[in-house]
């Protein structure tokens, strides 16, 4: 029966690790072309598109899943930032540009040879004015390479389909647009004329379905959420469509189907456990970012997911990508990676996300455990490689989309930020990081995410994120213990590194102790500095150490040894006081004294608000404080924390 079991979860966890990998081969498809990508500037932003801030689109196309083709007007509504007698827009040189009009005059036009069509003004235009142009245009777009996966006709279950996947540049491939990653459009109108036996499947709400002659209709979605071009997305073919809802107060849950998958109970069963994962997201991530218009998937012909907007494009229907593209609507949507050295804020999030669907709806508590070791394992499975993306390797998306470090070490790093912090201060800070006005359907960068942490919870990342987002690798620790007669435990606690880029990973490290009665403490070690000496006081003979008990941090190899040799730690090498968590909402805990002391809590104005005896064995309640940053004075020392 063991056997059987370990077999069991030897199948749930290839399963995990071959959706998590398909995700990220399936992104890693579209590869830069260097030529065709050289007007970025760092692979983020076209600076000719820079001087102007595009507030509109309406992309009113005719499209058959039947053809390689696209044909249509699209108008762009924009904010010039400066006089501009010229604006560019992204656009594949493959789709002919055959008029451009500007308040119902004709405007002369250049297609680039780098991906772009130039277009002249008559009379400069002045910064600050709302205005508008339409291009109408027609082609095949490309087949080939990175292009080629952005606009994809194929068939399913011998019926034409039709699918677009823009991420990062091919948006151009299929309508002009600006694709800088720091501008959003702010609405998008997508009016689709097809066939009227087809279904079109896209961003935000269905507005109308319109049949018009010659046995064609037009398919009408709006979105009124501001979004990057990559994740503008459409789905033609014959979809079942299931229109459902979801979420307390309800709002749409709209499925667009292949009808060989409504018949698949299976994958319709995962489809519908997606009501769970959203309540579960809605209670630790926040409210859904786009409630006033769905939730949804629209099947297309990869593998993996993509996280559209409001409608996640699926080829794989497991419980765990499922979740992955969910969380994406908060990470990665509504706050999308400002650039895509960043791309972590994107998939590490959302892998983060996996780990809430497994912890709360998916696994029970060892199950959750042996996941947690399968990725560290998998992460330090090599010695080097950042989360973040350097720019001499943003050309390469084998690295930009990673499956051990965009995914699974960012969402992991994630997790340590968690232990740090404590449950209800992180995911307090996660609400605050999407909500904040600079930053809500907006973009980010790995420093607006560390800054957001610092005003949530007063606490500075910097050196964390140097060691384990901007830095490579992983520590080993050894740690020695003992216990005196006194019942003191002392600990020395060792470390090497895995890369030459980090000196020294300085991190709490959680510590499980069983008694010699079964008796269970745990505690925190404030790991600074190498060979560092800790001593703490439990109340019963030990006779174990387990450290990293819940894989709280990364690590791999680490030893736990009973070592009489450091029975004799002097008193200059005594753990200094820490205290902890901090933020804190009820209960605070001190890490350093060996034995009962006074203390005295101040607020900011000097006022003693708290006295007493803090009793070395137990926490200090400070759940009556009101929300605020206060001062605890105890040893001759003045530590500050915020109570939230």
């Amino acid at each position: 029966m063991k056997k059987f079991y370990v077999l069991i979860l030897a199948l749930i966890f290839v399963q995990i690790y071959s959706q998590k990998n398909e995700e990220a081969e399936r992104k890693s498809m579209i590869k830069n072309e260097l030529g065709q990508y050289s007007k970025m500037i760092n692979y983020n932003e076209n600076p000719n598109t820079l001087n102007y801030d595009l507030k509109y689109q309406r992309l009113e196309l005719d499209l058959n899943p039947s053809q390689q083709f696209v044909s249509g007007t699209v108008t762009s509504h924009f904010i010039p930032n400066q006089s501009m007698s010229s604006i560019y827009f992204d656009l594949a040189n493959n789709l002919a540009v055959s008029q451009v009009t500007f308040h119902g005059t004709n405007l002369p036009f250049t297609q680039l040879s780098s991906k772009e069509v130039m277009i002249e003004f008559t009379t400069a235009l002045p910064a600050g004015a709302l205005d508008s142009l339409s291009i109408k245009y027609s082609g095949a777009p490309s087949t080939v390479g990175s292009a080629g996966d952005a606009f994809t006709v194929s068939t399913q279950g011998g019926n034409p389909v039709l699918y677009t996947l823009s991420e990062p540049y091919g948006a151009q491939e299929w309508f002009p647009t600006k694709q800088s990653m720091s501008d959003k459009i702010d609405k998008v109108d997508i009016k689709i004329t097809t066939p009227s036996q087809y279904n079109v499947a896209s961003n935000g709400l269905l507005v109308s379905e319109t049949a018009i002659a010659g046995g064609k209709k037009v398919t009408f979605w709006q979105t009124n959420y501001p979004i990057p071009a990559y994740l503008v997305a459409l789905g033609i073919t014959n979809y079942m469509k299931l229109n459902d809802t979801m979420g307390s107060p309800a709002f749409p849950f709209v499925n667009y189907l292949y009808p060989s998958t409504v018949s698949n109970g299976t994958i319709m069963g995962n489809i519908a456990w997606t009501k769970s994962a959203m309540n579960i997201f809605e209670e630790y991530f926040g409210t859904y970012p786009y409630r006033n218009e769905k939730y949804g998937h629209m099947e297309f012909g990869w593998g993996g997911g993509m996280e559209h907007a409001t409608m996640s494009s699926m080829g794989s229907w497991g419980r765990g990508i499922i979740a992955h593209e969910l969380a994406h609507q908060w990470f990665g949507d509504k706050v999308t990676c400002g650039s895509w050295n960043d791309i972590w804020l994107n998939e590490g999030f959302a892998t983060f996300g996996e780990h809430l669907a497994n912890e709360k709806l998916l696994m029970n508590n060892t199950q959750f455990m042996n996941y947690l070791q399968s990725e560290m394992s998998y992460i330090t499975g090599s010695s080097g490689g950042s989360v973040y993306v350097a720019d001499p390797y943003l050309g390469d998306n084998n690295v930009l989309f990673d499956g051990r470090l965009t995914y699974s070490k960012g969402g992991y790093v994630l997790r340590m930020i968690k232990w740090i912090l404590g449950d209800d201060a992180f995911y307090a800070a996660l609400k605050d990081y999407h909500n904040r006005p600079n930053l809500a359907y907006n973009y980010a960068k790995t420093e607006d995410f560390r800054l957001s942490l610092l005003q949530s919870t007063g606490k500075d990342f910097t050196e964390f994120f140097n060691d384990w987002i901007y830095g490579q690798g992983y520590p080993t620790y050894q740690i020695r213990w003992n216990q005196t007669s006194d019942q003191v435990l002392r600990f020395k606690v060792s470390q090497t590194q895995s890369n030459s880029s980090v000196n020294f990973f300085e991190l709490p490290l959680p510590i499980k102790v069983t008694g010699t009665g079964g008796q269970v403490a745990y505690m925190v070690l404030d790991n600074t500095t190498n060979n560092q000496n800790f001593a703490k006081t439990v109340g019963f003979p030990v006779s174990s150490v387990q450290f990293n008990y819940e894989y709280q941090i990364i690590q791999r190899n680490s030893t736990v040894t009973k070592d009489t040799g450091i029975l004799a730690v002097s008193n200059t090498e005594k753990e200094a006081v820490q205290i902890y968590p901090n933020p804190v909402k009820n209960e605070l805990s001190v890490s350093g004294i060996t034995k009962d002391e006074p203390y005295e809590i101040y607020g900011l104005d000097g006022k003693r608000l708290k006295s007493g005896v803090y009793q070395s064995q137990n926490s200090l309640n400070v759940s009556t404080l009101p929300k605020g940053v206060y001062l605890l004075k105890l040893q001759d020392q003045n530590l500050k924390f915020i109570k939230d």
